[in-house]
């Protein structure tokens, strides 16, 4: 039976059970994001917790990045018919007040890795624009997500180290986001194998930037071209009287380490902002590569949305100079932003390159930066 508490609510969209997306479609998710950092180069971490109904899948992660250590914690569960029930193993999410203040716990583990968390927001919460992507005539990205800049409270754990989680300089950002991206187990690649189309995404850049009145919410997908399918880029302030202030067509410069496509530093322009162009110069803190043992790259053992039976907890501990090659891809920054006004903020820098990228100097799949 499919019934769960969830559908004693007038919440229904459709002619089916809460359990039951709109869609059949395989790849359907619905996922919670957080991420966590002391405005500082000392720790970042990284978690969430996804929904596949269509695969009856439930997994969580959380990944912590202190000095060179990427230490990860995953667990999945088969989805039963109750989606309100948000608890995977040792993670337990909790929602205090919508679109406000949120729990995260994740259990003490033989994994080296719990914590207790509660984010609250510093900023309304703001509906990002709709990503799509179609593809060899299919739609492989057609998702929606809301974004949400604050403050954390809490106690993190790693190893034998307990931090206090207390104070103003403990921020970062968190999302919801939910629709149809590729999840699960590898599909028969078909007509993709020939790779005419190249990557979905070539650059994807992701930035919610919080300073002491506002917030910058940036996103950008581009191709080598330059023609993009994603961009956006608004001020949501502090004070809720105060309307959303879209800035315009977003600019990037950025500066890779020679030989990665690890940013050093980059520039993020908004030429066309009201009341005067606004430039963010943003220089990372610390990196994690978000795609090593958390389920967002195409690892074959682990990846978002894949069956992992009953229940599965694991733990991955990698060093980031032993283990160097492992690191690639998508990277989560903790960053510095510095804006032409004089302001000053914390936040996500979030980027993936793929393929050739010629105003960068990027060549093959994953060729590094002159």
């Amino acid at each position: 039976m499919s019934l769960s508490a969830a559908d004693d609510y007038p919440i229904h969209q459709t002619a089916e059970v809460i359990r039951h997306p709109a869609t059949s479609d395989r790849n359907f998710y619905d996922r919670y994001y957080f991420m966590l950092h002391g405005s500082s180069d000392e720790l970042m971490l990284i978690f969430g917790m996804g929904q596949y109904p269509n695969l009856s899948v439930q997994d969580a992660f959380a990944l912590v990045r202190m000095d060179t250590m990427h230490r990860v914690v995953r667990g999945s569960r088969v989805l039963g018919p109750d989606r309100m029930d948000l608890n995977v193993g040792p993670f337990h999410i909790e929602v205090l007040e919508g679109l406000k203040k949120v729990r995260y716990i994740l259990d003490p583990n033989e994994h080296g890795l719990s914590f207790d968390l509660t984010f609250t927001g510093s900023m309304p919460a703001m509906l990002e624009a709709r990503h799509y992507i179609r593809q060899y005539e299919r739609v492989m990205f057609d998702t929606q997500r809301f974004a949400q800049t604050g403050h954390y409270a809490g106690s993190i754990t790693v190893g034998d180290e307990t931090i206090e989680v207390t104070g103003a300089r403990w921020q970062g950002t968190r999302d919801r986001s939910w629709g149809v991206r590729p999840v699960g187990e590898p599909e028969p690649p078909g007509v993709t194998a020939t790779g005419a189309a190249g990557p979905a995404m070539s650059m994807w850049n992701y930035d919610p930037v919080m300073f002491d009145d506002y917030s910058i919410i940036y996103i950008c997908t581009e191709k080598p071209d330059g023609s993009r399918d994603l961009e956006n880029a608004t001020r949501v302030w502090k004070d809720p009287n105060k309307a959303n202030e879209h800035l315009g067509r977003p600019e990037h410069e950025h500066e890779f380490i020679s030989g990665t496509r690890v940013v050093k530093r980059s520039k993020l322009s908004f030429p066309n902002a009201p009341g005067g162009a606004i430039e963010m110069e943003v220089t990372p803190l610390i990196n994690s590569h978000i795609g090593v043992g958390t389920g967002y790259a195409p690892e074959p053992d682990w990846k978002h949305g894949m069956y992992q039976g009953e229940l599965a907890v694991q733990g991955v501990d990698l060093d980031t100079e032993k283990n160097a090659d492992r690191f690639w891809g998508i990277v989560d920054s903790a960053a510095k932003f510095e804006t032409n006004n004089g302001d000053v903020g914390y936040g996500l820098h979030e980027y993936m390159f793929l393929g050739p990228f010629p105003k960068y100097g990027l060549t093959g799949m994953l060729d590094g930066a002159p």
